[in-house]
């Protein structure tokens, strides 16, 4: 697109529909990917209840795994599988999720965020088409990504979120993809002694996060620092915890939330997914 004519005349021909839910998914190691577990059971069957209500017709996702300084919308119409990570399976680094890409989503999306930036240089990191995969294994519906503008306060991915509100009702899935508990550094040993129980301090964490989402209570949320001891240790850096609020800021005051799985593995990992609408 070449001006805000353009830009304008793409936005106009979109077809107001049903509002799409939101999700956000505790997505958990690339391994998933390959897992037939309660987790990924849960995630076909979201993609199934999601496709009988109504068929996306593009996922827009906001993983933890692409942060940038200013916020960047992926353009690409197909965009690359990205094996973001090391030590895995072979297995793993040969599967592929070849869905379309959706650039004329995303330049609604740069309309409604002037301050947005196009790009063609991402693709689909491992925070999306492992879950992805799960959900919608056709591979048929147009995906693309929202960067997260790193170098902002949390309170900003909120504010940004509300922007994309109009989203909703043209037919597109949005979807957060982190963990809400991520301590890779704590959970090490565990995972090494193949050992799934939480640290206390996580399933604390976890559980007052549960608390403040079916409140809606965004500000805590936010300053999840305050919640006491456990604020530090579950989320040690913030990038796989800012996802959570693009999801729970884009809740509307009719709109249910449901969690769709609760489990805390492997000492420091929460899976806590939920469904918003």
């Amino acid at each position: 697109m070449n001006s805000l004519q353009d830009l304008h005349k793409t936005a106009s021909s979109f077809q107001t529909t049903a509002k799409m839910p939101v999700l956000f998914v505790g997505h958990g190691s690339p391994m998933n990917a390959l897992a037939d577990n309660a987790f990924t059971q849960t995630l076909h069957r979201l993609g199934l209840d999601i496709r009988n209500r109504q068929p996306p017709r593009a996922v827009l996702v906001v993983s933890a795994h692409w942060l940038t300084r200013g916020t960047f919308v992926a353009v690409n119409e197909r965009p690359e599988t990205i094996h973001d990570f090391g030590g895995f399976p072979q297995e793993l680094f040969e599967m592929q999720y070849p869905a379309p890409g959706a650039p004329d989503v995303a330049q609604e999306v740069l309309a409604a965020l002037p301050d947005a930036h196009p790009t063609d240089e991402w693709g689909l990191d491992h925070g999306t088409w492992t879950v992805l995969h799960h959900m919608f294994p056709e591979a048929d519906i147009p995906v693309f990504q929202l960067s997260i503008d790193y170098h902002q306060p949390m309170t900003y991915h909120a504010e940004l979120a509300r922007q994309l509100q109009f989203l909703r009702r043209r037919g597109v899935l949005i979807l957060g993809s982190g963990n809400i508990v991520h301590n890779l550094r704590q959970s090490m040993p565990k995972l090494m002694a193949d050992d799934p129980t939480p640290y206390a301090w996580a399933s604390e964490f976890d559980e007052w996060a549960k608390r403040k989402i079916d409140q809606r209570d965004l500000l805590a949320l936010a300053h999840y620092q305050q919640a006491g001891a456990s604020g530090p240790l579950a989320v040690p850096t913030p990038d796989h915890y800012i996802p959570l609020l693009y999801s729970l800021a884009l809740a509307e005051p009719d709109d249910d939330i449901r969690h769709a799985y609760e489990a805390v593995e492997y000492g420091g990992l929460s899976m806590r997914t939920f469904v918003v609408g």
